[in-house]
């Protein structure tokens, strides 16, 4: 009667996701019609224990997973780099305030 009554309750509160092979509905049905047998196959076989993993992109290439991606593999142009994206976000905000002063609203000095 216990083992019944858990997977009932089991069945009832899990997530979608974590539930194999038939639709919760079936599930509970079957439990209750067949409460015996109907709460081992559940137990053993609609009960999933981990739910399906999500996307995370393409792994297949190791990029993501190699040791120091994130350090810098040439100083020098790494410092090329972050100076031009310097640049042009200083090119961005000359022009934004052109053009604030252009409309006539006070802008940056």
């Amino acid at each position: 009667m216990l083992l019944w009554i858990f997977c009932i309750v089991d069945a009832i509160t899990r997530d979608d996701a974590y539930i194999q092979y038939l639709p919760k509905v079936v599930w509970i049905l079957i439990i209750i019609f067949v409460p015996t047998l109907g709460s081992i196959v559940w137990l053993v076989v609609g009960r999933g224990q981990n739910a399906p993993r999500a996307y995370t992109g393409p792994t297949n290439n190791g990029e993501y997973e190699r040791p120091g991606r994130a350090v810098a593999q040439d100083p020098a142009a790494d410092e090329v780099f972050l100076r031009q994206c310097h640049e042009w976000a200083e090119a961005q905000r000359r022009i934004g305030r052109a053009q604030r002063r252009a409309e006539g609203e006070p802008g940056e000095s």
